[in-house]
């Protein structure tokens, strides 16, 4: 119990700490864990290799991590596993703390509370040899155990690694050093509070708790948005865990993703307000909808519930009524003040979860203090008795008194010990203060989305090898004997099917899914087969919730799979936005690389589908998606266009961990003419393996067509634009003029140096953007020209701020290929 009544302390003195940065202007971040510092008996009950997601009061639960995995890095020294650590030695990893060694000082307390919701002896999952409920489910499988139901908390076994119960030792409390670890931890915090660039996860660029050598992922401070993560991490852990794929090695050039143990869990903790919050229920119920088909998540939600969110409390019972209700959650209680009691019931819900694979939620009652920030004045909503009230249910002040009823310290000791802790706590602050911050736009920015395009032109060509070569046989079963370089021209959407069964043949980590993408084969059939082909671990349907779509994307990449979700329309992505913006694009920004979410987003979108469905099936706006910071957007117009970039993102986010949206235009997905209907010039054949490379289109280059003489007018444009514009520019040749037609293919990155050098060809550049004309792509085109000196003419035609109308009336609004014909005479006039 002394060290983690040490990693509480250490939490606890951190918050002082951020406190006094911030006196004197060197603190940027003082949101604290006091009253929180329970959570340091969570951590102790896992493993040291369980992936943990943690909200921004997790400083003792961080602290005991980086203790457990610092001992698990010494060599062997004979002890049990479970045996504290001798203090000193060449082999810690910090001396700041060293005193003389410990002493084994143990934990015993009465059992914790639990409360199950989803009993096992009703359990809603298919046994193995029972078929699923659901077409697409696999049937479930628990890790072998010696009986159906947990021991008892009293004789659960700690994880490998954590404080494990024990008896009390000779030796005095002041004569015990303080683990190193939590030095090292410390430091870590403290380094995020000064924005130094020598912290270790995010490098300066925010305060996070994460490293990657811990099993902790950075999250970002958006209300409750890592829970749908965690959800799909839990999927994929059991998904590897079931593929025979699972241990297949890295490619060379490709970045190595995060590993965890085959049953390994996830632990994810969020606060009591977070509850409310629209991700919070979307991962909840996504829980629960899987454990209810058969499907395991072996996630551990940890709700902290101190009553607060901010200054909105909480209704009293709301936070256990609503955590009680969750179908397919069990639900565990502990009080969060009380280290042993919440120590005993999360050692019983993680034995659970690990034994079961199924989703649990431990609920701690915990305490607020020192305000929500420093900031704070909690007087202004809060009474005197209210907050005299949390003082005296203070988590330290409970330990340290659990300690000296034990007879284990004196309460001179342990203020001793909290002094002691406080000043080796503030020389580590002092210590921090003069490192380097970042000081350039280039350091910023450096980890946000790196761009290595001779290793992905080099991963595409591979591919193409081992299609062509030991892959060859393979490749023909599954396109059912006839490989598509030999059915003849492709539609776009048959076109994007081809190169998701090449992809899905070539990367065995890739897995499809979305909303009626396997049975169905999607609402446009662009993945028509591909279930049948690659089966249902592989290929399958989700729930209808954006939200949790991407969330399971955002897991399945951070565990090593190379996710492919689909969402059904453009419009729909805007409810689950912030899961592309603030957790996938941000994932390398706040790690600094290491680790990593490679995902290609698939999304149907744009407009044109002749009046059909309205606005929600017609969304003409990118705006959301241009502006998030490394974050890739495809948009292909032609068939060979569509299999070359889709390609080019697969590789892009295995060898790079690119986070890329591939947005298909839907009117053009069944096009077959260009000019003149029967012409068939809209369609394009499949390349052949062997010619991958030659085809390879990387990330930021354009496409040009040229009609005519091609010297008069440039028309730079996208998607739906570049068909209309061909069709203008053959009716503009009629009359003697020569175009330049510029189909961008890629909205992030723009092709920059393409534009300038095809606007510079002629002098008269015509933006044709099928986008609303604010917030368009037209004006980060026109920018970017006017950015790199362009002085010639420029002119824009773009659709009419408004949502697209049902049926003809969506041709008042948008772009049309007369409205291209006028803006380029007009053009030519001046």
């Amino acid at each position: 119990m002394l060290d983690l009544f040490d990693a509480q302390v250490t939490s606890r003195q951190l918050d002082l700490a951020g406190r006094w940065l911030r006196s004197f202007g060197e603190g940027y971040y003082t949101i604290g864990s006091a009253g929180h510092e329970g959570n340091a008996g969570v951590a102790a009950a896992l493993r040291p290799t369980d992936p943990a997601l943690l909200h921004y009061r997790s400083g003792a639960f961080y602290c005991v991590r980086a203790a457990q995995a610092a001992r698990n890095a010494e060599p062997d020294t004979g002890r049990e596993p479970d045996a504290d650590p001798p203090g000193g030695g060449d082999g810690e990893p910090s001396n700041a703390f060293a005193t003389p060694p410990p002493s084994t000082v143990g934990m015993t307390g009465k059992s914790g509370r639990a409360e199950d919701t989803t009993p096992v002896d009703s359990d809603p999952g298919p046994a193995e040899d029972t078929e699923p409920t659901q077409d697409d489910v696999e049937p479930a499988e628990e890790v072998e155990a010696p009986a159906d139901d947990v021991e008892p908390a009293d004789g659960a076994e700690p994880a490998e690694g954590a404080a494990a119960p024990g008896t009390a030792g000779g030796g005095s409390v002041g004569a015990r050093a303080v683990d190193p670890g939590y030095a090292d931890a410390a430091r870590d915090v403290l380094r995020g509070m000064v924005a130094s660039r020598e912290e270790p996860i995010a490098g300066g660029r925010h305060k996070v708790f994460g490293r990657a050598d811990l099993a902790v992922v950075p999250t970002t401070s958006t209300v409750a948005s890592h829970l749908p993560r965690a959800v799909g991490m839990g999927l994929a852990v059991e998904r590897l865990r079931r593929l025979e794929t699972r241990q297949e090695p890295t490619r060379p050039g490709e970045t190595p993703a995060a590993t965890w143990a085959p049953d390994a869990i996830v632990v994810c903790s969020f606060g009591d307000a977070s509850i409310n919050h629209a991700s919070a229920t979307a991962a909840f119920n996504t829980a629960g909808w899987y454990d209810h088909t058969g499907l395991r998540i072996p996630v551990l939600f940890v709700c902290e519930d101190n009553g607060l969110g901010l200054s909105l409390r909480s209704p009293q019972g709301w936070v256990a009524t609503a955590l009680r209700s969750k179908p397919g959650v069990r639900y565990f209680a502990a009080d969060g003040t009380d280290l042993v009691e919440t120590y005993e019931v999360a050692v019983e819900a993680a034995a659970w979860v690990r034994r079961h694979r199924r989703p649990a939620v431990l609920h701690l009652t915990t305490v607020r203090l020192m305000g929500h920030a420093g900031a704070d004045a909690e007087s202004a909503y809060r009474s005197a008795g209210e907050i005299r009230a949390d003082l005296d249910r203070d988590p330290l002040v409970a330990t340290a008194r659990r300690l000296v009823e034990a007879g284990l310290a004196s309460g001179a000791e342990l203020l001793d010990r909290y002094d002691e802790v406080g000043w080796r706590i503030r020389r580590l602050a002092e210590g921090v203060l003069d490192e380097p911050k970042l000081a350039s736009p280039a350091e910023v920015v450096a980890p946000l989305a790196p761009r290595r395009p001779l290793r992905v032109a080099r991963a595409v060509a591979e591919a193409g090898d081992r299609a062509a070569g030991p892959g060859a046989g393979a490749r023909v079963e599954a396109f059912g004997g006839k490989p598509p370089e030999l059915v003849g021209p492709l539609t776009l959407a048959q076109s994007i099917n081809a190169a998701l069964t090449d992809g899905l043949l070539d990367h065995p980590q890739m897995a499809v899914f979305g909303e009626d993408v396997a049975a169905k084969g999607g609402v446009y059939g662009v993945t028509k087969g591909l279930r049948d082909r690659f089966g249902v671990a592989r290929v399958f349907d989700t729930l209808l919730d954006e939200t949790s779509i991407l969330g399971l994307g955002l897991g399945a990449g951070l565990a090593g799979m190379l996710p492919v979700p689909e969402i059904q329309y453009l419009a729909y992505l805007h409810n689950a936005e912030d899961q592309l913006r603030g957790e996938a694009a941000t994932m390398r920004f706040f790690s600094q690389g290491a680790l990593r979410n490679p995902m290609v987003v698939r999304v149907a979108g744009l407009a044109y589908q002749e009046g059909f469905g309205g606005h929600f099936h017609n969304e003409n706006s990118v705006a959301v998606l241009r502006d998030v910071p490394g974050l890739v957007v495809a948009v292909p117009a032609r068939p060979d266009d569509a299999a070359a970039m889709l390609r080019t993102c697969l590789a892009s986010a295995a060898v790079d961990g690119s986070v890329c949206v591939f947005l298909e235009p839907i009117g053009l997905y069944h096009t077959r003419d260009l000019y003149t209907d029967g012409d068939g010039e809209w369609l394009a054949g499949y390349a052949e393996p062997g010619a991958w490379a030659g085809a390879h289109v990387p990330v930021g280059r354009a496409r040009v067509y040229g009609v005519g003489s091609a010297e008069d007018v440039t028309i730079i444009t996208f998607g739906n634009g570049v068909r209309m514009s061909l069709r203008a520019a053959s009716a503009l040749a009629d009359e003697g003029v020569g175009t330049r037609v510029v189909d961008l293919r890629w909205l992030a990155p723009l092709p920059v140096a393409d534009l300038i050098r095809e606007a510079t060809a002629t002098g008269r550049v015509l933006v044709v953007d099928e986008t609303r004309r604010s917030g368009g792509v037209g004006e980060g085109v026109l920018a970017a020209l006017v950015d790199a000196g362009y002085v010639g003419a420029a002119r824009r035609v773009a659709a009419v701020d408004s949502f697209v109308p049902l049926g003809p009336a969506a041709r008042q609004v948008l772009v049309s290929e007369e409205a291209i014909t006028q803006g380029a005479r007009t053009l030519l006039a001046r």
